[in-house]
């Protein structure tokens, strides 16, 4: 089954995530959001399998220096859009296998989530 990675690559979740895939010799795809880009349809089914707070990064310094006024509007009808403009917001990494999402990383949730 493909497994593809999405991320950006000096995350140091993603360099986990990437780290323990390639210990365990799993076979995988990276998505890099800013070298290989990312649409509103792929967001989009991020959004549809995770939901849109699960996927939207507050905790990061992209979305902290974002004007409050943009802050308080975001919701579920154009949160895809900001998040294909604004891609460090997407929380990561995000495993695909087959149709299978895994949010974030451990070291136990990937031995649980890859088959």
């Amino acid at each position: 089954m493909a497994i593809t990675l999405y991320g950006i690559k000096n995350c140091d979740t993603v360099k986990k995530a990437r780290r323990y895939l390639d210990e365990k010799n799993i076979e995988y795809t990276f998505h890099d959001y800013r070298v290989d880009g990312i649409n509103e349809k792929l967001v989009q089914g991020f959004i549809k399998d995770l939901g849109w707070e699960n996927v939207l990064n507050k905790r990061g310094t992209t979305w902290r220096k974002l004007d409050d006024a943009t802050k308080d509007a975001t919701s579920a009808s154009n949160v895809a859009t900001l998040l294909c403009e604004q891609p460090a917001m997407i929380k990561r990494p995000i495993l695909k296998q087959g149709k299978n999402l895994t949010l974030g990383f451990s070291k136990a949730q990937y031995d649980d989530a890859i088959q």
